[in-house]
């Protein structure tokens, strides 16, 4: 099966689309390894993510994912599923203006990204701020890992 190309979106085009989700990415697995990886590169070695052991004898019953971790995923998640903005020179992480870690990620859960369009709004003459409503979803739970309000800055070519 052969699969379709996208087409870039103009920014008119996607500004319309606010209120729409405009990307779900596929399912990844958070595995123990990756959160020891993640304790490893942010030197943040608490017990309840990287002894098995110990947090087994906590109320979270395992070890849980770092919320950074679930946090950065959005990157990986965003770069796979938003679409391609024609005309854009570059985009920036702006930050964000809510983050809220719900539910905790256990080891050989299944997560994935959410991305709703809220706003898209010029600054300058080719700068726009774009506005995500962002979920990471946990596989097989009611209630999402995490939920954002994300914020890039998108740099548009000059004529």
């Amino acid at each position: 099966m052969q699969q379709a190309v996208a087409i870039p979106l103009g920014i008119d085009a996607l500004r319309v689309r606010a209120g729409e989700v405009i990307g779900t990415s596929p399912w990844l697995a958070v595995e123990q390894s990756r959160i020891d990886a993640f304790a490893g590169t942010t030197l943040d070695h608490q017990f309840i993510h990287v002894d098995p052991v110990r947090a087994k004898a906590t109320p979270l019953g395992s070890t849980i994912a770092h919320g950074f971790l679930t946090l950065s995923l959005l990157s990986h998640f965003a770069e796979a599923v938003l679409p391609e903005i024609s005309g854009l020179a570059m985009s920036v992480n702006y930050g964000f203006d809510r983050v809220r870690f719900v539910t905790p990620v256990r080891p050989g859960s299944r997560v994935r990204g959410v991305f709703t369009l809220v706003a898209l709004e010029q600054q300058a003459d080719h700068r726009f701020q774009m506005r995500l409503a962002v979920t990471i979803e946990i596989e097989g739970e009611t209630k999402p890992a995490l939920v954002a309000d994300w914020l890039t800055v998108l740099f548009m070519v000059q004529d």
